[in-house]
């Protein structure tokens, strides 16, 4: 086969692929994460009163999820690398969507904490799963771009995911069971994880070689490529699941990650509450969709900082300063916006560190497959999720913390900015990849 020929079914191929599995992977990600933070409009919209929480009470019961997350990630994602994408995600999802739904009718502070934990259990393994799954799929040359499409799923479950969050809890009081409109909005969110773990099972494919959406010298192509790359990468490396597990590089990459998501996780968990008390601070008045569609604004224009930023790192092939630079802009921004005099100097702020998360996400992930394969990356992976997302539990409950300790929210973001710069600093010292020789020792 001639090259240009090569060319035209790569494109083609690819294209294929990406039509396929990116709009459905969205969709994944866009009920998970929504189901996630939708407490964290619940909170000052009824929830917190109802159960008696504190800020610190809040941020315990938004982060007690990641810890669920945490007990479980490595197991559950070795079981997806065993027995396929389409068997185990339609089991998560379907787990996660009945505790999503239940969290409706909880009693007490003390069943909502439980409830919170049990969802990270039955999330477990999603997330890097799916990062996973991509692996099988998209050479490394295209990975931040397919990383980036999955992951436009964050900022649209804030953008699309908050004004109908608002929407819910204003027209669902009483509607069903006499709940509340807090409640009728877990009730509602929880039910399509439900219906998209089903249609799951029928519409993924876990390997190139078994896609009959594709054709044959199509499938053949692909899985070759994956092979060759895969096999390419456990030749230089020769990392093994034993020390992917304990590497100095994967404990790195996690604080990294950590870094980014304590930003992602104190903003996405708090923003609405900031907004509720714009009320206070600046003597404005919102109704809750309102409130809604502000808090949208800053994750529509990090939508399109995800996508372009990726881009630009495929195009470049850069990896490291394509995670730092955001990471250190957003870091800088959000403590800034707590000084600013207006909602709406104020929210510029917020949308910059917005934007930085939002940049820095897609492009982080593809440094830890750039030396781990197989199981290894499949456990790898996982760790750096698992003890990067503890950011989820660490990021709300310090930031409610520092908020009763000081009556303010300023400490507890000044925080934030320093992990995210933290992260940024530790990106460009790592570098993109070690050297073999490093890679491969104890």
């Amino acid at each position: 086969m001639v090259a240009t020929d090569r060319i035209a079914l790569r494109r083609q191929v690819m294209r294929k692929v990406a039509v396929r599995l990116s709009p459905f992977l969205i969709l994944l990600y866009f009920i998970n994460y929504l189901d996630r933070t939708n407490i964290s409009f619940a909170a000052p919209h009824g929830m917190n009163e109802a159960l008696g929480f504190s800020k610190a009470g809040f941020g315990l019961a938004s982060g007690l999820f990641f810890i669920g997350y945490l007990v479980l990630e490595v197991p559950s994602n070795l079981a997806l690398h065993r027995f396929g994408a389409r068997r185990w995600l339609a089991r998560i999802m379907v787990s996660w969507g009945v505790v999503a739904s239940a969290m409706a009718f909880v009693p007490n502070a003390g069943t909502m904490y439980l409830l919170r934990f049990v969802l990270g259990v039955a999330e477990a393994g999603f997330f890097p799963g799916i990062i996973l799954y991509l692996t099988f799929w998209f050479p490394k040359r295209e990975r931040a771009k397919a990383v980036a499409f999955f992951m436009l799923a964050v900022p649209l479950s804030s953008m699309i995911g908050s004004p109908l969050s608002g929407w819910l809890i204003s027209i669902g009081h009483d509607v069903l069971f006499g709940l509340s409109g807090w409640r009728f909005m877990f009730l509602v969110e929880g039910l399509p994880a439900i219906v998209v773990g089903v249609a799951c099972w029928f519409y993924l494919t876990d390997r190139p070689s078994q896609a009959r959406w594709l054709a044959a010298d199509e499938r053949d192509w692909l899985q070759r490529e994956m092979d060759a790359e895969h096999e390419r990468t456990g030749q230089r490396y020769h990392v093994p699941l034993r020390r992917a597990l304990r590497h100095p590089r994967v404990l790195a990459l996690a604080f990294v990650y950590f870094g980014i998501v304590y930003g992602l996780y104190a903003v996405g968990f708090f923003l609405p509450t900031i907004i509720a008390g714009f009320q206070d601070t600046f003597h404005t008045s919102y109704t809750v969709f309102q409130q809604g569609l502000i808090v949208a604004v800053p994750y529509a224009f990090g939508c399109v900082a995800m996508v372009l930023w990726a881009r630009h790192g495929d195009r470049t092939g850069e990896r490291v300063w394509h995670v730092a630079i955001p990471a250190v802009v957003g870091g800088v921004a959000i403590p800034v916006a707590l000084y600013l005099q207006s909602p709406f100097t104020t929210m510029i702020a917020v949308t910059v560190c917005t934007m930085g998360i939002c940049a820095a996400l897609p492009t982080f992930w593809p440094l830890p497959t750039m030396f781990l394969t197989g199981a290894a990356a499949a456990g790898g992976i996982a760790l750096v999720n698992s003890l990067g997302n503890l950011a989820g539990f660490a990021g709300p409950y310090v930031t409610g913390w520092l908020t009763d300790a000081t009556g303010t929210e300023k400490a507890g973001l000044w925080v934030v900015g320093g992990f995210m710069v933290a992260a940024g600093v530790v990106a460009v010292a790592l570098r993109a990849a070690p050297a073999p020789d490093d890679a491969g020792a104890d």
